[in-house]
């Protein structure tokens, strides 16, 4: 079992920055995509970034230019830094990761962390 604990997030001001990071823990497992997503009540989750082991990066259209994800393998970690916030940027946001373990390949979801932006 791989667990997703999210940290970061709360209420910034439009134009401002706000960094968030996601841990996995568990036994005997190898993480491959790890990314984030997010969600505002009355809408589907939407992927905002994600990153492979290999650090190769994909943004959603709405974000690019103004986040950057990054990630430690070997700390088994992935940080979104979100630059130039607007108000449509507030949601939940939830880390996400697909990974290989004695159980085959799955994929696990972090708690989520509220951002808000506004004045």
């Amino acid at each position: 079992q791989v667990y997703l604990v999210e940290s970061g997030g709360g209420l910034v001001q439009p134009g401002g920055s706000v960094l968030l990071s996601c841990a996995a823990s568990g036994t005997r497992f190898r993480i491959n995509v790890m990314g984030w997503y997010r969600q505002v009540p009355g809408k589907e989750r939407e992927p905002v970034a994600a990153i492979s082991s290999g650090g190769i990066t994909d943004y959603g259209k709405s974000v690019k230019g103004r986040f950057t994800v990054s990630r430690d393998n070997a700390k088994n970690t992935v940080s979104l830094q979100m630059n130039s916030l607007k108000p449509e940027d507030t949601a939940v946001y939830y880390c996400n990761a697909d990974y290989y373990s004695d159980d085959g390949y799955s994929e696990v979801w972090g708690q989520g962390t509220q951002v808000t932006v506004s004045s």
